[in-house]
C-alpha cells in the first residue's frame, strides 16, 4: 500500500442503547465512555483528521468540549439499531467527498471499547500502511475454543471446529482461533464502496490485540468489568 496523505479517525456514537440507555456518556469511573476514545485518537501521531458521527445533540456538544470540531451531523434514520456501522460511515464519507475532504484511509473507533490505547492505534495503522491490503481489523484469541463449542440445530448438534486427531488438553489445541473484538477498523473508502463491508475474508489484514484492551461495554456489567481492569492499570502505573 501506497502511504496515506490522509487518515480519519471515524467515531459513531449514536445516542440511543437498549443494553444501556445512554451509553456513551455514561460514567465510568472518572469520565464519560466517549471521551476515553476521544482522549486517545487526540493523542496520535498518524490520525490526521477526526469526525465524530451522532444524531445526538448532547453527545456532538460533549465532543466539541473536548476538542473535536467539525458540522457534521448524522441524519436521525441512520441511527436505528437496523443500521450498520458501514452504512453510517458510507453516509459520512459521501458528506466529506462532496466538501473535498475524502481521505485516503478511515480508522473507525467504536466508543464502547475504552481500554484500547494511541499505542495499539497508531500500531494498527502503521501496520496497515506497511501491508498491501486495502482493510484491517483488530482481533483476540477466543475465550471458548471452537473444539469445545456447539452448533446445535433442533436436536442434533455438532462441534464448531474439529481436530484431525482426539485432543483431551486445552494445551494441545491450535492456537489459530480469534474474534473480532470491534476495536479497530481500517479500510480504504475504495475497499468500503466496493466491498460494503468492513472486512473480507482473504483480503483484510489482522491486527492481533489482548482480550483486556478488547473488552465491549454493552451493559452494566461491562462497566463494572472495564472499571476493574482501569484501577488495575492505574495500579500498575503508580
Amino acid at each position: 500500500m501506497v502511504e496515506q496523505e490522509t487518515i480519519l479517525g471515524f467515531i459513531p456514537a449514536r445516542g440511543g442503547s437498549k443494553g444501556l440507555i445512554g451509553k456513551n456518556l455514561y460514567p465510568i469511573l472518572d469520565k464519560p465512555l466517549l471521551q476515553y476514545t476521544l482522549d486517545e485518537v487526540q493523542k496520535s501521531q498518524y490520525l490526521n483528521d477526526l469526525m465524530l458521527s451522532s444524531e445526538d445533540a448532547e453527545i456532538n456538544a460533549f465532543a466539541q468540549k473536548c476538542g473535536l470540531t467539525g458540522d457534521y451531523v448524522r441524519p436521525v434514520e441512520l441511527a436505528a439499531d437496523s443500521v450498520t456501522n458501514v452504512e453510517v460511515l458510507m453516509h459520512a464519507l459521501d458528506w466529506l467527498e462532496a466538501r473535498d475532504r475524502l481521505p485516503d484511509a478511515v480508522v473507525l473507533l467504536q466508543p464502547t471499547t475504552p481500554l484500547r490505547t494511541v499505542e495499539e492505534i497508531d500500531a494498527a495503522i502503521l501496520q496497515f500502511l506497511e501491508s498491501e491490503r486495502d482493510s484491517l481489523i483488530s482481533v483476540q484469541p477466543m475465550r471458548e475454543h471452537p473444539y469445545k463449542c456447539l452448533q446445535v440445530q433442533g436436536d442434533d448438534w455438532r462441534y464448531l471446529a474439529q481436530p484431525d486427531t482426539y485432543v483431551s488438553q486445552r494445551q494441545a489445541f491450535d492456537d489459530d482461533y480469534y474474534v473480532i473484538n470491534g476495536a479497530i477498523y481500517i479500510a480504504t473508502p475504495q475497499f468500503l464502496r466496493e466491498h460494503r463491508r468492513l472486512a473480507v475474508a482473504g483480503l483484510s489484514d489482522l491486527f492481533m490485540m489482548d482480550a483486556v484492551s478488547g473488552v465491549d461495554v454493552d451493559d452494566l456489567a461491562d462497566v463494572y468489568q472495564v472499571e476493574a481492569l482501569l484501577k488495575m492499570r492505574q495500579a500498575q502505573m503508580e
